[in-house]
């Protein structure tokens, strides 16, 4: 195999973008444990509030959270950005209370499943190599074989919440680059989640009322906020910024094993040989992904 003749990268290149990429790959799957750790929490709230009360209760610390640490600046922003992070913030209040109204019906591992299907059809749709749609092709063969021991347990509502929630899912991924863009640090971000709690703030007072006031409540919400949406969301945020769209959906498809896996390790869930495999499955394709992505970025392109 001959090589092309180009002008050799400097030395400090190479071990930059590596390490590069492998922080990008560590703050994606952080992100994915601290979202299961976050449903966990959500399940101990909904008796209590809801589930729109558990979600206005999410995002609405979420929020203040942010705020209070980021302190965003309001000034300096063109009107891009602005309708960048109201797209985002639509974007995250869809995809919490979709998912949530899901997560009540049917179990969390094919809930988790199916949303999925949303970020690998956009990684399917925006990528440019055949290699890159094998490797997708792959990851929604294991999502399909993880989900498939739960699918009789499903009922159409939903299934249909669920697909929901993976097409809003696919909307954050998109909006979230372009406000990670335009904002210093997480600024946007804060600003995107003072829109969602705005947006189900409403639902949340009406599902849950004084609910959403008790200390106890208040402390498991305050869990989760951090757990399931402040930490994950800047830990994506991040990643994005270190990696292409397209990489970060796929590696979006490990949430379905990394619920599984937690499953096993927290709450002595066994393991059947299918899930083992669909777990290898998606954690191949997700390798082969971000090497394809790797390889591309190092290789100029022709004119």
């Amino acid at each position: 195999m001959t090589e092309t003749v180009l002008p050799a990268p400097r030395p400090a290149e190479t071990p930059v973008q590596r390490r590069g990429g492998v922080v990008a790959v560590g703050l994606v799957l952080g992100g994915a444990l601290s979202v299961q750790f976050g449903s966990a929490v959500a399940a101990l709230i909904f008796p209590r509030t809801g589930v729109a009360g558990a979600v206005t209760l999410r995002l609405t610390i979420s929020a203040v959270l942010l705020l209070v640490v980021c302190r965003p600046r309001l000034r300096g922003h063109d009107r891009s950005a602005w309708l960048a992070a109201g797209g985002f913030g639509l974007a995250l209040a869809g995809m919490n209370s979709l998912f949530y109204q899901a997560i009540e019906r049917i179990p969390l591992g094919p809930a988790v499943t199916l949303e999925v299907l949303g970020p690998l059809a956009l990684s399917v749709f925006s990528a440019r190599r055949p290699a890159s749609w094998g490797w997708a092709g792959l990851a929604l063969a294991g999502v399909a074989l993880l989900g498939q021991g739960g699918f009789d347990r499903l009922n159409l509502v939903g299934v249909l919440f669920a697909f929901g929630a993976g097409s809003m899912w696919a909307a954050y991924i998109v909006l979230s680059a372009r406000v990670g863009s335009r904002f210093p640090g997480a600024d946007g971000l804060a600003l995107a989640l003072t829109v969602a709690a705005l947006v189900t703030l409403p639902l949340g007072v009406l599902d849950a009322g004084a609910a959403l006031l008790d200390p106890q409540v208040l402390a498991l919400g305050a869990a989760l906020a951090v757990l399931a949406s402040g930490l994950p969301y800047t830990l994506e945020l991040l990643a994005l910024r270190r990696m292409p769209t397209a990489t970060f959906a796929v590696l979006m498809s490990l949430g379905p094993a990394v619920a599984t896996l937690a499953g096993w390790l927290v709450l002595r869930q066994e393991l059947t040989v299918v899930e083992c495999v669909a777990i290898v499955l998606v954690i191949a394709a997700s390798i082969g992904a971000v090497r394809v992505n790797a390889a591309a970025a190092r290789r100029p392109e022709r004119r």
